[in-house]
C-alpha cells in the first residue's frame, strides 16, 4: 500500500501521481487534501497520512508540498517514520533514501520537480531495496533516539 498527502501546493502532482501509481498496480490510499484550497495547512494531512504508514506495517507514504521540506519535518515527527526530501530532478537521491536509509516516506517539493521528475525519483524509490549492513546499525541508532 502506498499512502500519498498533500497540500494545496501538492495538489495536482499527487493526481497525477496517484494516477501513475494505479497504472503500475500499486494499491494507492489518498489521504487529502481532497479539493483544492490555497488556506491549507500541510500537517492535517501530512501527519495522518505518516501514522498510517506506521500503523500499515511494510507500506509506504508520499507526502507532497511546495518544496517537500516542511511535509518531511511533520512526517519525521511520527515515530517510526524516515521521510527524505526530493526537490531534485537526479533519481538516485531518491534510491539512496531507500538504500541507506530505509526511507519509507518520500517528500517531494512540487515547485522544484515536472511530473516526469517526481514519477522518475518514485520510481526510483519503489525500486530500490534497503542495503541493510552497515546502514541498519545506522537505523537502529536513529531507532534508539526516538525512544
Amino acid at each position: 500500500m502506498v499512502y500519498i498527502a498533500s497540500d494545496h501546493a501538492g495538489f495536482y502532482l499527487k493526481k497525477q501521481l496517484i494516477q501513475y501509481l494505479r497504472v503500475k498496480g500499486l494499491e494507492v490510499e489518498d489521504m487529502g487534501a481532497f479539493e483544492l484550497d490555497e488556506a491549507d495547512d500541510y500537517p492535517d494531512f501530512i501527519y495522518p497520512c505518516a501514522r498510517r504508514v506506521v500503523d500499515d506495517p511494510g507500506s509506504l507514504g508520499i507526502v507532497i508540498g511546495g518544496s517537500g521540506q516542511g511535509e518531511a519535518i511533520v512526517a519525521n515527527k511520527v515515530k517510526g517514520i524516515r521521510a527524505a526530501v526530493i526537490n531534485s530532478p537526479n533519481p538516485q537521491i531518491a534510491k539512496l533514501a531507500r538504500e541507506h536509509n530505509d526511507a519509507n516516506i518520500l517528500s517531494l517539493g512540487a515547485r522544484f520537480l515536472s511530473s516526469d521528475d517526481a514519477k522518475r525519483a518514485v520510481s526510483a524509490w519503489l525500486e530500490a531495496k534497503f542495503e541493510g549492513g552497515r546502514h541498519a546499525r545506522r537505523i537502529e541508532k536513529i531507532k534508539k533516539i526516538e525512544t
